[in-house]
């Protein structure tokens, strides 16, 4: 099968492609569509997990090994190779450990509002970009968890919901350009796309 990516999307390495589980899937359209299935089960799995402690890096790789095992046999791994975007590779524990901590300490102090805490928490986790692939949908699930924790509705993410941003080029467009900003010191558009 040949991979088109979209803007933003990180490619995956030849070893990683290897990782499909599905065989059948030819095409970018069928492998879009059967991760969604797939992630669509790891969601109602995740939320019945809301009185777990959700930030912890255990938690994390379940997480994203639930959206994602029907799909990549690597899913719930941390990745082992450099990419377009994150960290190096053999940083990323460290790093995911030490933003999940931070963020609890964040939580329970009330450091910010929520909204901007967990802005501020998808931002940074993605720029780690702990996996693979399936970063973007991940964070965004995990965040929207979050603020339900801290009793608030989850993120509208420019009305796309976490899962939907893979294939909507406009709004798509929109998220990174807020991530990019982000990276810049200015939370201010993300927080703006994920109520939009």
């Amino acid at each position: 099968m040949e991979f088109t990516y979209q803007p933003g999307q990180t490619p995956l390495d030849p070893d990683e492609k290897e990782g499909l589980k599905p065989k059948h899937v030819s095409t970018q359209g069928e492998l879009n569509e059967w991760e969604q299935l797939n992630i669509i089960q790891g969601a109602r799995w995740a939320q019945r997990q809301l009185k777990q402690d959700i930030l912890d890096d255990v938690f994390l790789r379940e997480l994203h090994k639930r959206m994602f095992s029907g799909t990549w046999t690597w899913a719930g791994t941390y990745r082992k190779s450099d990419k377009n975007i994150g960290c190096d590779w053999r940083q990323v524990s460290m790093r995911v450990r030490t933003l999940l901590e931070n963020t609890k300490y964040q939580v329970e102090h009330q450091a910010m509002p929520p909204d901007e805490l967990a802005a501020r928490f998808h931002h940074q986790l993605v720029l780690i970009h702990p996996f693979p692939n399936g970063n973007g949908r991940c964070c965004r699930l995990i965040t929207d968890l979050l603020l339900r924790q801290m009793g608030r509705e989850p993120f509208s993410w420019g009305s796309g919901g976490y899962a939907s941003l893979v294939s909507q080029s406009e709004l798509r467009a929109e998220y990174l350009a807020a991530l990019r900003a982000a990276d810049q010191g200015d939370i201010a558009p993300l927080l703006a796309f994920a109520r939009k």
